[in-house]
């Protein structure tokens, strides 16, 4: 070989080191942004999920109650969840329960019926347990009623941060003697689950009403004295 053709050889060499070094620092720097990314609705998920639990405490209140709430991106919503009793009849109470839920990518943290529960990719557990309470002899269903028109959102990294505010009135209602049977509508129907079947109820899954979203249905074995307590609460964020 040619001085003159070792030469050409040596700057087409150099020509593909240099790309491919480009390409490899490109995907680096996606592989890095998308970890940041990653990293940082974690974290907005995380502070969500104890500023949600904080915020809204409609079992413990009566009246206005506030709390803040701040994330760097992402949506906070309501969405429609209905939570039903059922006893050997059939369905004896309906509540639209609804939930207050967070969003950023995978991410999410969900205020639903007195639980908060944080999700990813591929799991979802309960941070706080759910307002139900049974023993051998009664069965108390406390059902947090969101009502309201949340819509809360942060993109670009600027962030947001507001209060919650709550103002809650409670309505007791008697169900008899029966067995009964819990249905709570969620996307996350492995974490309520657990949570029913730490109570010592059995668990199945059931689309009431057909939309898609399945709700988790505890048994409860034995004959109970049943209530039902709606904490109605309208939230708005100020």
């Amino acid at each position: 070989m040619t001085r003159e053709n070792r030469a050409q050889s040596n700057v087409v060499g150099v020509a593909i080191l240099l790309g491919v070094t480009v390409v490899a620092l490109g995907a680096l720097t996606a592989s890095v942004g998308t970890v940041v990314d990653q990293h940082a609705a974690a974290s907005d998920t995380r502070r969500v999920a104890g500023d949600l639990d904080d915020a809204l405490r409609p079992v413990e209140t009566t009246g206005v109650h506030r709390g803040g709430v701040a994330f760097t991106d992402g949506e906070l919503a309501l969405v429609e969840r209905q939570v039903r009793v059922l006893n050997t009849s059939g369905v004896a109470a309906t509540v639209d329960a609804n939930a207050l839920r967070f969003s950023a990518g995978s991410r999410a943290a969900t205020y639903l019926a007195g639980s908060v529960l944080v999700a990813g990719d591929g799991w979802a557990r309960a941070r706080s347990p759910l307002a139900v309470a049974a023993d051998p002899d009664v069965l108390v269903v406390s059902v947090p009623a969101l009502r309201g028109n949340v819509s809360l959102a942060a993109s670009g990294g600027g962030g947001v941060t507001r209060t919650v505010r709550s103002n809650v009135s409670h309505h007791r209602r008697s169900l008899g003697d029966a067995g009964y049977r819990v249905a709570v509508e969620t996307e996350y129907v492995d974490a309520v689950a657990d949570e029913f079947e730490a109570m010592g109820a059995t668990t199945t899954t059931r689309d009431f009403d057909g939309d898609g979203v399945r709700s988790v249905v505890a048994h409860f074995d034995g004959v109970r004295t049943g209530y039902l307590v709606v904490h109605e609460t309208e939230v708005t964020v100020e």
